[in-house]
């Protein structure tokens, strides 16, 4: 009976053992993968109001303008375009010029920067107290 005992104990212990040098030749020649780096968004850095004309805050005008533009690999807008004007001419304007010196942080895909297109409200909302400004301005009329 002992030796019954002993030639399964063999045959158990050496399919293990074949099974253990299988699974490690498997996982052996197989490559590593690389780790995967999450995309990002664009994000804003320094995003300064724009000029605000001094007429139309001082007559209480005010408006949203929205725009759209691409943020290069550098953070920095291209190709910035009207989408919805204000209704006021100069509003757009100032917008328009104003987002141009803003500074974002690129969108990332794979760990790399990437242009991305954004659409940015810019709105202007005029003083609740009229500036002491405004006053000068009402005496050159």
């Amino acid at each position: 009976m002992k030796s019954r005992f002993d030639s399964r104990f063999r045959l158990a212990l050496g399919a293990s053992l074949a099974m253990a040098v299988l699974l490690s030749a498997c996982g052996a020649d197989s490559p590593q993968s690389a780790p995967v780096i999450p995309s990002t968004q664009v994000a804003a850095v320094n995003t300064p109001m724009p000029h605000y004309p001094a007429e139309l805050g001082c007559a209480g005008i005010g408006g949203m303008v929205m725009l759209s533009m691409a943020v290069d690999v550098d953070g920095k807008p291209a190709n910035v375009q009207l989408v919805a004007s204000s209704g006021q001419d100069a509003l757009d304007k100032s917008a328009l010029e104003g987002v141009k010196s803003w500074q974002f942080e690129s969108a990332t895909r794979g760990g790399k920067p990437v242009v991305q297109s954004i659409q940015v409200p810019v709105n202007f909302k005029p003083p609740q107290v009229r500036p002491s400004d405004c006053f000068s301005l009402d005496e050159q009329r």
